[in-house]
């Protein structure tokens, strides 16, 4: 079935002009790739949820390759509005969100294909999609909770596996992923050690979520591993969701319990190798299990939101922002700037 009315788009594309003062991104009207492919589906996209990611892809740093005037963005929900006549597990009429790394559906494929990076993203008007690309939204939540799903959302929820009544997690920063990584473990019953540079974004989360209390940590003080250590009454923490990369992992370790696990989902400090020279040392004696979190697979996004609509999980209370569709260069900028608590939002 094709929607003969819907043949174009609007997009934000990547400019690839790094130059101080020079315009990141512009919006382009463009065709969409039609006719559908049998097995496709035409969504009208009407939230796009903004990550780091995003900002230093459009700001040039990603550490892996972009292709040329990429679409930005990589969460989306929308509406199913037209669907290849070959189509099964979709209708007209769904609540969809693609998933992120489009290669990635049970978890054991070998490949990789990120939104945003390896192919366009989702910073447009209507984006097109194999079926088994997308994954129903839950009922409840409405479009700007819905789109915080697939990349912050799955992000935290393999994150944070493990975690349970009576375990400590420390989560680092305010973004996002750790906002939404707070949600999940509170859900949980797990006990959070939240970390920022900023004490009147540290005082703001505990007010946002008075009790149980919330456990804080300032890491400019360079010993704030040991101040974990101190909290945990010298345990450590069972699982660190760990933000930085070099200047932060050998430090998360030391305090992360004997056996731990320490989830490393971001690269947000300065990437210095000389920052991990006690790297080897720490693992072994700490016998930390360090896991690379790329997202997740479709089946990860599929039980994220399953266990959300079991329990009504709302996500209001973790948005900063909304900016609408045509802001997306200050929206981009304000997460740059590391400006949120939460996550921002364009809204169309």
């Amino acid at each position: 079935m094709s929607d003969s009315q819907t043949t174009h788009r609007q997009a934000w594309r990547r400019t690839d002009d790094l130059t101080p003062g020079a315009t990141r991104i512009k919006l382009v009207e463009e065709a969409l790739p039609l006719p559908l492919d049998p097995t496709s589906a035409l969504v009208k996209v009407y939230a796009v949820a903004l990550n780091y990611r995003d900002a230093n892809i459009a700001n040039g740093g990603n550490p892996w390759p972009v292709i040329p005037n990429v679409i930005l963005g990589n969460d989306a929900a929308g509406e199913v509005i037209a669907i290849g006549d070959k189509v099964k597990t979709l209708q007209v009429g769904d609540r969809v969100a693609p998933i992120i790394d489009t290669e990635y559906v049970s978890g054991r494929e070998i490949g990789r294909s990120w939104l945003a990076a390896n192919e366009d993203g989702v910073m447009a008007d209507h984006i097109v999609f194999e079926e088994t690309k997308l994954v129903k939204l839950p009922d409840h939540l409405d479009w700007i909770s819905a789109a915080t799903i697939p990349c912050a959302g799955v992000t935290a929820w393999s994150a944070i596996k493990g975690a349970g009544p009576g375990k400590t997690v420390l989560i680092q920063g305010t973004g996002g992923v750790s906002m939404f990584a707070l949600k999940l473990c509170r859900a949980a019953g797990a006990r959070v050690i939240l970390s920022s540079s900023s004490d009147e974004k540290l005082a703001q989360i505990q007010k946002r979520y008075p009790a149980p209390p919330i456990l804080t940590v300032n890491y400019k003080n360079s010993d704030w591993h040991e101040e974990i250590m101190r909290l945990t009454g010298g345990a450590g923490a069972d699982i660190v969701v760990e933000n930085g990369g070099a200047p932060s992992l050998v430090q998360s370790m030391k305090c992360t319990r004997r056996g731990g696990i320490v989830s490393q989902v971001g690269y947000l400090g300065n990437q210095d190798p000389a920052q991990l020279s006690e790297l080897i040392p720490t693992i072994i004696d700490r016998r930390v299990v360090l896991r690379g979190i790329n997202a997740g697979s479709k089946y990860d996004m599929e039980d994220l939101c399953a266990a959300l609509s079991a329990s009504e999980t709302k996500l209001d209370d973790i948005i900063d922002k909304v900016f609408p569709f045509s802001e997306a260069e200050e929206a981009v900028q304000y997460v740059w700037e590391g400006r949120q608590i939460g996550k921002v939002i364009l809204r169309l």
